[in-house]
């Protein structure tokens, strides 16, 4: 698949391949809506940083097949019925051609139905399985999923032979959905679920649900399914009371946001994680290698921040979509929707995508590596 930049560093090369149109010719409209706001609002951010930069780099080059692309975000500030209300708008009022969103697991599934019924392509960065499992046919996804999340723990779980675990989770959405991926799939290796307590979103504290499991026999390990300020809680009063054994985290708090929230806490903690997080503790030799390490360089040095899997997912949502575009021609819905479940061999900061009829993500588990903080850091567990 043909990538269309990285900051703007190939928009000349990829204009020179764009056939040039009238100036009168419409914008092509992607629209977005994303979490900016609320406890997860530092998920989003990263992501919109990408659009606003990668799009206006682009623009400034000519354009995609000759036309101008014009960015329609909304913030659903992690609320179901925005996100909900935000996808009718944009497909009934904005009328774009494709929307990328949906940044929390209930914010995507919400706005499946109406994408489906309106035959709009989209592609979003929430994390649950069954976003794409079974195959929507107008709906694609660029994250992880659970499930892969709850593998790559549960491996490294067996790999240390810790074979009775104690889980922790959001009651709702992202971390119902992985607590019942990790449930379902750790008698296979090996594992024991010993203790599985929950919590809602909000909660400020949640040491009464820790406490049963440091109470409880037998536990030599937690994992914690959660989004946003939560896995922070968790990780805060987990050290608070007292409790020695490993805590593994998944995916959604690969942000150094979340290190910033959990303070010392935090370090020892285990979690999956796209290449981009450890980019420059990969061998030279790993296909992603020149990928993260350009894109992490680039975006910390324009956003002024440091790197997060969000950022990643951004960009590899956008350049999946306008290479879609490219392909297609034209801006024909059909069109772009077969071309993106045509993706192959695309290297992103997620991991290498291949995409079919029947897999609308595309990665398998090796786009997961294992990371501990150390330090207030990312390292790499070899």
């Amino acid at each position: 698949m043909k990538r269309i930049g990285i900051g703007g560093l190939a928009a000349a090369a990829f204009l020179a391949c764009s056939s040039l149109a009238p100036a009168a010719e419409p914008p092509i409209k992607i629209g977005s809506f994303i979490t900016l706001t609320g406890p997860a609002g530092f998920l989003g951010t990263p992501m919109k940083q990408v659009f606003e930069y990668e799009i206006a780099d682009l623009n400034k080059a000519g354009g995609l097949l000759g036309r101008k692309i014009e960015l329609i975000i909304y913030d659903d500030g992690g609320a179901v019925e925005k996100s909900t209300s935000f996808a009718k708008r944009l497909i009934e009022d904005d009328k774009v051609d494709l929307i990328i969103g949906g940044t929390l697991t209930p914010s995507a599934l919400a706005a499946i139905p109406l994408v489906e019924k309106a035959e709009i392509p989209m592609i979003t960065w929430a994390g649950a399985l069954g976003i794409v499992e079974p195959a929507k046919k107008w709906v694609f996804k660029v994250s992880q999923t659970d499930r892969m999340a709850a593998e790559k723990v549960l491996s490294d779980l067996k790999a240390r032979r810790l074979t009775k675990l104690a889980l922790i989770s959001e009651n709702v959405g992202f971390g119902k959905s992985g607590r019942d991926q990790t449930v379902l799939l750790a008698p296979s290796y090996g594992i024991e679920i010993v203790a599985d307590e929950t919590y809602a979103p909000r909660d400020p504290d949640v040491t009464v649900q820790l406490t049963k499991i440091k109470n409880t026999a037998g536990v030599q390990a937690v994992f914690n399914w959660g989004f946003g300020q939560g896995p922070a809680i968790v990780t805060r009063n987990y050290r608070q009371i007292g409790v020695t054994v490993p805590l593994y985290h998944a995916h959604a708090v690969a942000s150094k946001e979340f290190i910033k929230l959990a303070g010392d806490a935090a370090n020892g903690v285990r979690l999956p994680a796209s290449g981009i997080l450890v980019a420059d503790q990969l061998p030279v030799t790993d296909p992603q290698y020149p990928v993260v390490t350009t894109f992490k360089k680039i975006f910390e040095s324009r956003a002024k921040t440091e790197i997060s899997t969000y950022a990643g997912h951004g960009w590899d949502s956008l350049q999946i979509a306008l290479s879609a575009i490219q392909r297609a021609g034209s801006t024909d819905k059909a069109k772009v929707r077969d071309e993106i479940e045509k993706t192959r061999g695309f290297i992103g900061t997620a991991g290498t995508f291949n995409m079919s009829p029947t897999d609308h993500m595309g990665l398998t588990p090796s786009a997961f590596h294992m990371v501990e903080i150390k330090n207030g850091d990312w390292s790499l567990i070899k």
